[in-house]
């Protein structure tokens, strides 16, 4: 019953690639096999190898192949799209095969092999057919009827212009659909297009209901994982309807890809705004409280409809350290789920890749690693296909990164001023003596933000029951280095003071020293030996090695500057320190303060010592400490700016 069996016919296209080839030897197998011309498959398998090969190489266009079985014989036709003649090459009794043009071999390989072969020429392109037989079967041969492509007229192509009139992607996608329906007289026309959301209509013109021609649903050669198809209704018996039809469907891939392109360099764009902005935001907090409790609000709702951090303490455990929702109702909800995802939440902090998180969170966790350090999580949440947007769980992987550098930055700055702020405190006394008759105040401010040791410096070293030594200096820059010299300065004083050598002696020393190890600083200091007499007045001998000179508020309010100017320590061999000699009687006040008083800057004016007296003049009457807090308000008030400078202010008042 075989011999009455109708004839197999498969029809494919090919692209003009190098896969071409190992595509028509795959249809060629499976109909061989299901025909039973096994004995043939080899021939079969080499000639349309040959064919499809030179198709691609030397027309370099798609190729169109169709394979005919019938019991016991295989046709098959090779077109491509070239225009042009097929020349068959075929040596004369005596000739080699070297005297061939290397295009005509592939015709040599057909006549020796094929039981019968021949050429095809159409106006769009050429080809080439040949038939097998199986052995014993031998039939006289006819050309296949192959369905030959149609050209599209010049004025068929024409129609399918673009007119200029639309800008967007509906509008030029909705006049081409136009244009193809009136050339090919379809009911109907539309173009859909997946972007990875589910399908959707883009343009649509005519009449689409009911069944589809399947022969018209062209699928759209665009980049994934956006899919596009063109869908044609009617318009079958047009001999233009496929050629234009598959012209429209490059043309309308041409417009998506387009459209794809500039959407994405758009939202490129924006994103690149967008993670500058926070980057700019999060590098001006240096506070790691501060810069946590930003990043949430920095996500929500931009790219999730939630966000919380988490930060690893150094034992490398996660404690939640902000959230943020789009509903503030959900806010406890919230919390309540990421409680029960910590497990999950500390298993993603040691890996660099993205986890997902189940319901009922629905969201994804990102590590936060900075400087080859876990420092805690950042988790986003939103829907169920929140963690699946590559473009915008990358994004979320750059925030969290900048926030990690952001966090790292923050927690080094609050070490250092941590740091900064015990060594300070290590060169200051823990806390000022207390005696009758005197009262001692000080107060002190450190320069900007704190992460630096500052060069100056005050003391009050006790000598006996009646008197005392104040100590105000200040030592050339700031750093570890000038706190080395504050260190060596405070320590030589106390020492020397302490073994009864005299002030002059003292400061000499001291000078000495700063020249062998004080790196090249110099230390402006005053010292003052304060002694409390049996008629309640105090004695003061004042030595200043450079440093500014004191104001002496009387207990009426009037104010003069004490003392003599010397050498600062630490620049000459020989130093000059005049000793003044102060009373101070009850409800007098002797302020001590250093340049960074003075120096105070608004703008080019400066605060200054007439101003200091102006109003130190104000707090007469007040005891030490007032009068030193005071000053510090004042001083701190003249400019909105922080100090550029230490601010050192220490008082001594007779309280008899």
């Amino acid at each position: 019953m075989r011999g009455v069996n109708a004839p197999t016919v498969r029809r494919i296209r090919l692209p003009a690639d190098h896969s071409s080839p190992g595509l028509a030897r795959e249809a060629i197998r499976t109909i061989v096999h299901e025909r039973d011309l096994d004995g043939i498959l080899d021939e079969a398998l080499l000639l349309v190898t040959e064919l499809t090969t030179n198709s691609v190489v030397h027309a370099r266009t798609e190729v169109d192949v169709e394979i005919t079985a019938a019991d016991g014989s295989l046709t098959v036709t090779v077109l491509d799209f070239l225009p042009g003649t097929v020349v068959p090459n075929i040596p004369v009794p005596g000739a080699t095969t070297a005297d061939l043009d290397e295009r005509g071999r592939g015709l040599l390989l057909v006549d020796q092999l094929a039981s019968s072969w021949g050429t095809l020429h159409f106006s769009g392109g050429k080809g080439v057919w040949f038939r097998l037989d199986k052995a014993g079967t031998a039939s006289i041969a006819a050309p296949p009827s192959f369905e030959i492509p149609v050209a599209p007229a010049p004025e068929a192509l024409s129609a399918l212009g673009w007119s200029g009139t639309g800008t967007s992607l509906t509008e030029v996608a909705e006049e081409l659909l136009h244009r193809l329906v009136g050339v090919i007289g379809a009911a109907g026309a539309a173009l859909t297009l997946d972007e990875g959301d589910g399908p959707h209509t883009i343009a649509a013109v005519g009449r689409l209901t009911g069944s589809v021609d399947s022969g018209r649903r062209v699928p759209l050669r665009i980049t994934k994982p956006w899919r596009g198809e063109l869908l044609i209704a009617g318009g079958g018996g047009n001999p233009y309807a496929r050629p234009l039809t598959s012209l429209a469907a490059d043309r309308l891939m041409l417009l998506v890809e387009n459209h794809r392109l500039r959407r994405a360099d758009s939202e490129r764009r924006t994103w690149l705004t967008f993670l500058a902005d926070a980057s700019e935001l999060l590098a001006q907090s240096l506070d790691v409280e501060l810069t946590l409790a930003l990043i949430p609000r920095l996500v929500v709702p931009r790219l999730g409809t939630w966000c919380a951090i988490h930060a690893a303490d150094a034992g490398g455990e996660l404690r939640l350290a902000a959230a943020a929702h789009a509903d503030e109702a959900m806010l406890t909800e919230l919390l309540d789920a990421l409680g029960q995802a910590a497990p999950q939440l500390k298993e993603a902090m040691s890996t660099d890749a993205v986890v997902p998180l189940g319901p009922p969170l629905e969201g994804y966790v990102v590590a936060l690693i900075a400087r080859g350090q876990h420092l805690g999580t950042l988790t986003v949440g939103g829907g169920r296909d929140t963690w699946q947007r590559s473009e915008e769980v990358a994004v979320v992987e750059d925030v969290a990164r900048r926030a990690a550098l952001a966090i790292d930055n923050a927690n080094i700055h609050a070490e250092r001023r941590s740091i900064a702020h015990a060594l300070q405190r290590s060169l200051l006394p823990p806390q000022l003596p207390k005696a009758d008759g005197v009262e001692f105040g000080a107060e002190y401010v450190p320069t900007g933000e704190g992460v630096d040791v500052g060069g100056d410096f005050y003391d009050v070293v006790p000598l006996s029951g009646r008197r005392w030594l104040v100590v105000v200096g200040d030592v050339s820059g700031k750093g570890v280095q000038a706190a080395t010299v504050t260190g060596l300065v405070r320590d030589v004083t106390r020492v020397l003071v302490r073994d009864g050598r005299p002030l002059p002696e003292t400061l000499k020393r001291i000078n000495e020293t700063l020249l062998e190890r004080g790196a090249g600083r110099f230390c402006t200091l005053c010292l003052a030996e304060v002694m409390r007499r049996p008629d309640g007045t105090l004695d003061v001998a004042l030595h200043l090695a450079g440093h500014d000179q004191p104001v002496l508020l009387r207990a009426d309010g009037r104010t003069e500057l004490a003392g003599q100017c010397g050498t600062a320590l630490g620049l000459l061999d020989t130093i000059n320190t005049p000793r003044t000699q102060i009373t101070l009687h009850p409800g007098d006040t002797l302020i001590f303060y250093t340049d960074g008083v003075t120096e105070r800057r608004r703008g080019p004016e400066l605060f200054g010592v007439d101003r200091l007296r102006e109003e130190a003049s104000l707090l007469a009457g007040f005891p030490a400490d007032v009068v030193v807090a005071r000053l510090r308000a004042t001083t701190l008030n003249f400019s909105p700016e922080s100090p550029r400078d230490d601010i050192a202010i220490f008082a001594v008042r007779n309280d008899a």
